[in-house]
């Protein structure tokens, strides 16, 4: 694979990044931020999609808050382990220009770890026309990535108003911190029409 976390990991720093969050956690790190920041959006009980999900956690957290979760990943290191890691969690190992309708539909999409700035470069447009074609109409579209990056938030724009995606909030943090020009990392939500 050409991704760029492919280019830029090693096959040992992707394994131990495996363990990273797990490493987080029993350190007495809160390692659920992105879950609660989607979880307050979502009816109880939605579908939702953890795209480029690593290990799962997030979609773990999300499942523990009661909702169907699906996390896919290119990273068959990172699914194995998450396999691991969360027992009977929906994982599946998929680079996301592959989602398939049999997946969704879902109601909502995260993708939360720098994943779009981690994709293939090039591909970022097809990956949002993939969740297009998965995530309900009226749904919400949620990404969260670094600034400093080659792929842009100017970029994400356009992608996502090139699919008539409605901007609804962009905060700096996934605490909702104010966002301004200037932020190292912008959480985004999109929805879809309809």
């Amino acid at each position: 694979m050409s991704t760029r976390w492919f280019l830029e990991r090693s096959e040992a720093e992707r394994a131990a990044y495996a363990t990273y969050f797990a490493r987080l956690a029993a350190a007495g790190q809160d390692i659920d931020g992105e879950a609660r920041f989607v979880d307050a959006m979502a009816e109880r009980g939605s579908r939702i999609l953890d795209g480029g999900c690593g290990t799962g956690r997030v979609a773990a957290a999300l499942a523990v808050r009661g909702h169907d979760v699906l996390g896919a990943d290119a990273d068959g290191t990172l699914i194995d382990a998450g396999r691991e890691q969360y027992p009977g969690l929906p994982l599946v190992h998929r680079d996301l220009l592959d989602l398939r309708a049999e997946d969704g539909p879902f109601d909502l999409a995260v993708l939360a770890g720098n994943v779009m700035v981690f994709l293939e470069a090039g591909t970022e447009a097809g990956v949002l026309r993939a969740l297009d074609g998965v995530v309900v109409p009226g749904g919400r579209v949620v990404l969260g990535f670094a600034t400093d990056r080659d792929y842009t938030v100017a970029a994400l724009d356009r992608d996502a108003s090139a699919l008539g995606w409605l901007p609804e909030h962009r905060f700096a943090t996934w605490q909702m911190a104010p966002w301004g020009d200037d932020a190292d990392w912008a959480v985004t939500v999109f929805r879809r029409p309809g």
